[in-house]
């Protein structure tokens, strides 16, 4: 199936107290190239990722966002300083003492004191995230693939009716080109009619430069290879594989073909359509630029 190369996907979820979201997006490419956003704290999971999308997407410029909120306070962890706790209850039950006042300390009354707790960050397990990294990325994954399939397939009709087209155009060069040789004959015909009046005519050597001439203009390998590259080309844009840099090889021998067809013309009728044909050939290029 095409896949156009230009495609975005997104998902966003809850999980182990983590709301993860992930999106992608590319753009047209030689090669598949790879560039990710990532939160410094969480680079160990992006060799992974960039893994996971080589395994959907061959070619194209792919730029991946992943974005990492920890909610409910899984990433912290309150330590107590007992030291410092202890310090202080010593300390004040002996000013308590000194000073002969009633100890009325309690709990409630030590935790407002300074210093009392330390608030770290607990570390992350790096397989639970990747984890839940990759089932969010591989849903995006799939919406991104999903995109780039349903514009794959505009892709596919619209190639597969140029295509047509030109098949159609070919025929009319076929039909032409006998003619534009009969044409040339009754003109050399009539030049030597003209320049010889009334002396006879070598009808041999008339039909010799006849021959000469078709000989130099006939396009039939030309139009026989391009109905071959034709054929070629519906064939791989029906096909399941990646194809893009295969059609761009088919479309640059199509173009040679009606090159040489345009050399050999020398019939208007003939030059238009040779004319046409590099126009739709033009636009079947720019869609096959994007093809995966």
């Amino acid at each position: 199936m095409i896949k156009s190369m230009t495609g975005y996907g997104r998902s966003q979820k809850i999980l182990n107290g983590r709301d993860i979201l992930v999106e992608i997006r590319s753009v047209n490419h030689r090669y598949y190239e790879y560039s990710s956003r990532i939160p410094r704290a969480y680079n160990y999971i992006d060799e992974k990722l960039k893994t996971l999308l080589k395994s959907r997407i061959s070619r194209g410029k792919v730029d991946v966002s992943v974005t990492i909120n920890n909610i409910e306070g899984r990433d912290t962890e309150i330590v107590i300083n007992k030291g410092v706790a202890e310090g202080y209850v010593n300390a004040l039950r002996s000013v308590a003492e000194d000073l002969n006042v009633a100890d009325d300390l309690t709990l409630s009354k030590l935790i407002k004191l300074p210093d009392i707790f330390n608030v770290q960050k607990t570390p992350d397990n790096e397989e639970e995230v990747w984890n839940d990294v990759s089932e969010v990325a591989a849903e995006a994954l799939e919406r991104f693939v999903a995109m780039r399939e349903t514009e794959g397939e505009k892709m596919r009709l619209d190639v597969l009716e140029k295509s047509e087209c030109i098949m159609e155009m070919v025929a009319k060069v076929e039909e032409l080109s006998p003619q534009t040789a009969e044409n040339y004959r009754e003109r050399l015909y009539k030049k030597l009619s003209e320049v010889l009046e009334s002396r006879d005519i070598d009808e041999q050597r008339i039909l010799t430069e006849a021959a000469v001439f078709a000989e130099k203009i006939a396009v039939d390998e030309e139009t026989v290879r391009l109905r071959s590259h034709i054929s070629q080309l519906r064939e791989l844009v029906n096909s399941d594989e990646s194809i893009g840099r295969k059609l761009d090889f088919i479309v640059q021998e199509m173009n040679r073909e009606v090159n040489t067809i345009g050399s050999k013309a020398q019939d208007l009728g003939i030059t238009k359509l040779v004319v046409d044909m590099k126009a739709e050939l033009e636009k079947i290029r720019e869609q096959i630029q994007n093809i995966e």
